[in-house]
């Protein structure tokens, strides 16, 4: 049975497109205007958020999907030819409405296209035409995607936070960063520096419970954590505190980590090896333990860029307390912009 696709027919009415649209990204845009080309107007039915978290738990609200198409179709004015409802089932309004008369879709959901269209024909109905946009490539070969902008590999143009040339590369930090790096990357929990638990205890409390990782770096941090209960899932150590050796960091229980990767960093450096190890931890399954041999605290800025979306990253502030930082785009714009400055070592 054959339905007929978009090289064969003209211009339709009125064309559906549903999906997640999660992170907003160049490959929607090129769906949706491809639609918009061949198609006089669009409905987007974006999934309702109980479908959309029975997925995965870290796509954004249907209000901020929504917002952030409908922002984008003003500024670019096709908003006046778009519509958008909300997705409830796997076929919205496709196998009864009779005043669409197309469909858009990639080759992964063209077989649900075609479905659609076999049930419409069981009731009598007009065949949709049927899109099917091509993805947007990456810049690393692979395909702009929600789920690779969740993971935290790229952005939503398509870029890598952190591409593998750059992994190869020992970067410095410049003089002119240490003000900056000193000052809390995140919420400061506050508390006396000789009991680290009190401040710890109400970073814990306002941790996201769907944290895709727990990632703790500094020998205290990772001390008063495990001493808790509350195991990271990698945490970074280099046996110091203030730069001075810290003799309780040969307490630490390391067989709550069944994964021990080892790196070599110098101060004021973030080596290749460190790279290297961190996309090794991200990647493991296991909680993982990374034991420096220099130091770890540049590890944050690493660690956030290759992270997946939604990570939580805790690390001490001298004197003060614990910083708590989630790993968001926001937040990954702002390591990006700290990392470009620093300068490579030969």
């Amino acid at each position: 049975m054959s339905y007929p696709h978009d090289e064969i027919m003209g211009r339709t009415s009125l064309c559906l497109i549903g999906g997640t649209f999660d992170r907003f990204h160049v490959g929607h845009k090129q769906l949706i205007l491809s639609c918009l080309e061949q198609s006089e107007r669009v409905q987007i039915w974006l999934t309702s958020d109980k479908m959309a978290l029975e997925k995965n738990p870290l796509v954004l609200s249907w209000n901020q999907r929504c917002n952030e198409i409908q922002a984008w179709s003003s500024e670019t004015g096709y908003s006046g030819r778009i519509s958008y409802h909300e997705l409830n089932d796997q076929f919205g309004p496709a196998l009864s409405s009779k005043e669409v008369d197309s469909i858009g879709c990639t080759i992964e959901t063209l077989p649900n296209c075609e479905l659609i269209n076999s049930k419409r024909e069981q009731s009598m109905l007009d065949p949709l035409r049927i899109f099917v946009v091509s993805h947007i490539p990456s810049v690393d070969g692979g395909i702009v995607s929600s789920t690779r902008i969740r993971d935290g590999e790229i952005d939503r143009e398509g870029h890598r936070w952190l591409g593998d040339s750059e992994m190869e590369l020992n970067q410095k930090m410049p003089i002119s960063m240490d003000d900056e790096l000193k000052q809390p990357f995140g919420k400061l929990f506050e508390g006396p520096e000789e009991n680290p638990e009190l401040a710890m205890q109400e970073a814990i409390l306002f941790m996201k419970k769907n944290s895709p990782k727990l990632i703790a770096v500094g020998d205290v941090c990772v001390h008063t954590l495990v001493e808790m209960g509350c195991v990271p899932d990698i945490s970074f150590v280099d046996g110091m505190t203030k730069r001075e050796p810290w003799a309780p960091a040969a307490d630490l229980d390391r067989t709550v980590f069944p994964s021990l990767f080892t790196c070599n960093s110098p101060a004021g450096i973030i080596s290749s090896d460190l790279k290297i190890t961190i996309k090794s931890a991200l990647n493991c399954n296991d909680k993982a333990l990374v034991v420096v041999n220099g130091e770890e605290d540049l590890a944050p800025i690493i660690v956030h860029l290759l992270a997946p979306l939604g990570s939580t990253v805790v690390y001490g502030q001298p004197g003060r307390g614990v910083v708590l930082r989630e790993t968001t785009e926001e937040t990954k714009i702002n390591c990006r912009r700290i990392l470009d400055v620093f300068t490579r070592v030969v």
